[in-house]
C-alpha cells in the first residue's frame, strides 16, 4: 500500500504496556498506514492495574515514573493495545474533548463503542459496526523491511550455505505447555531434518522459553550449523525471517505465525499439546489457506500467499480516519 499523503501529516501515538506481541501490532498498523508513531510505554499502578476500565478513576494520575507520560498536547491518531491501555485511551478521548481518533487492537474489556475503531482477529467472537476483523494478527513484515533489516546482518549471516530453516521457538502460555519432553521432541526432529537436507538453522527463542528449555536447544545445535538468539540488544528476528528457505513455528504463537506468512515463504507449525477453540480455529484456517502446513520432521515445499492482513485493515482505517477529517 502506498503511503498517505493525509495520514502522513497525523501525530499519532502507540500506547501499550510494552510487550514486543502488543506493541508491534500497533507499530505495524502505524506503519502501514505511512505513519511514523511516537512509542509510549506504560506501567500502571497498584490497585488499579487490576481492575477493569470502568472502575479506574482518573486513570492518566495513575501511572508510574517508570513509564512514559501520556500527557497534552494529545495526538490525531492514537493505537492502543493490551487491558492496561484501555483505560488511558477512554480518559485520553475525554481529555481530547473526543478529537483523538482511538484504535483499540485486540478485544476490549470495555463496550467496543467506546473506541472509534476495534480490530480483532477472526477467531474472537466481537463484532460490530465499528470492529475491523483481520485474518491473524498484525505485523510490521514487509518486503523492505526485511531487507532494510537484514542488511544490518549481513556480515554476520554471510558465507551461510545449504537450505536455511529459520526456526521460532515460543514457550508455554496460558493455552499449551512446551516443556522439556516437547522441546527434546521438537530437537530430535530438527536433528533428523539436519540429516536429510544439511541445512542450516536459525533459530529465535521467547522470554517464554525458559532456561531448561534453552540449555536442550542449544545441547542439540552444538554440532550443527545455526546461528541462535535468546536475547540481547540486536534482535535479528527480521534478517532471520528474510533468509529462510522455510520457517518452522511452534504452535503457541499466533504473532509469530502471521510474521512467517508475512513472508511469503512456506511456513511449518509444530503443534503442541493444549490449545483452545480459538487457537484450534485459527490454525485450522491457515493451513485451509494454504499458509502452513504440519511440521512432522519432513520439509514440504508449496507456494503459499503473503499474509497481507496490516495493508488491508490500514486501508480500512485511513478510509475511516479521512472520512471524519
Amino acid at each position: 500500500m502506498r503511503p498517505d499523503a493525509h495520514a502522513e501529516n497525523k501525530n499519532c501515538w502507540v500506547v501499550t504496556d510494552g510487550s514486543a506481541g502488543m506493541e508491534n501490532q500497533c507499530i505495524g498498523l502505524a506503519e502501514a498506514m505511512g505513519i511514523t508513531p511516537i512509542i509510549k510505554r506504560i506501567k500502571t499502578k497498584k490497585p488499579w492495574k487490576w481492575l477493569p476500565p470502568a472502575f479506574w478513576i482518573n486513570p492518566l494520575q495513575h501511572l508510574q515514573e517508570t513509564g512514559d507520560s501520556l500527557e497534552a498536547p494529545w495526538p490525531d491518531l492514537l493505537i492502543t493495545c493490551g487491558r492496561q491501555a484501555i483505560p488511558m485511551s477512554l480518559a485520553i478521548k475525554r481529555a481530547s474533548a473526543g478529537k483523538t481518533f482511538t484504535v483499540h487492537i485486540q478485544t476490549p474489556n470495555t463496550n467496543n463503542a467506546n473506541f472509534d475503531l476495534v480490530i480483532v482477529p477472526d477467531h474472537d467472537k466481537l463484532r460490530g459496526k465499528n470492529v475491523l476483523i483481520s485474518h491473524g494478527s498484525l505485523t510490521r513484515i514487509t518486503d523492505k523491511k526485511l531487507e532494510t533489516e537484514a542488511a544490518k546482518f549481513e556480515e554476520e549471516l554471510a558465507g551461510i550455505t545449504g537450505p536455511v530453516v529459520t526456526v521460532l521457538v515460543g514457550g508455554s502460555n496460558k493455552c499449551y505447555d512446551v516443556t522439556a519432553d516437547t522441546m527434546r521432541d521438537l530437537c530430535g526432529k530438527l536433528d533428523d531434518l539436519h540429516a536429510q537436507l544439511s541445512c542450516f538453522f536459525l533459530v529465535t527463542t521467547s522470554r517464554r522459553t525458559g532456561a531448561e528449555n534453552e540449555a536442550i536447544l542449544k545441547k542439540t545445535l552444538k554440532d550443527i550449523p545455526h546461528k541462535l538468539w535468546s536475547g540481547g540488544e540486536q534482535n535479528p528476528y527480521f534478517a532471520f525471517l528474510e533468509k529462510a528457505d522455510h520457517v518452522i513455528v511452534t504452535a503457541d504463537s499466533v504473532n509469530m505465525v502471521c510474521e512467517a506468512c508475512s513472508t511469503g515463504k512456506p511456513v511449518h507449525i509444530y503443534q503442541l499439546e493444549g490449545g483452545n477453540r480459538k487457537f484450534n480455529h485459527f490454525h485450522q484456517k491457515m493451513m485451509a489457506l494454504s499458509y502452513t502446513k504440519p511440521f512432522t520432521g519432513q520439509m514440504e515445499s508449496w507456494s503459499p500467499p503473503k499474509l497481507r492482513e496490516t495493508e488491508r485493515i490500514a486501508e480500512l482505517v485511513l478510509q475511516k480516519l479521512n472520512n471524519i477529517s
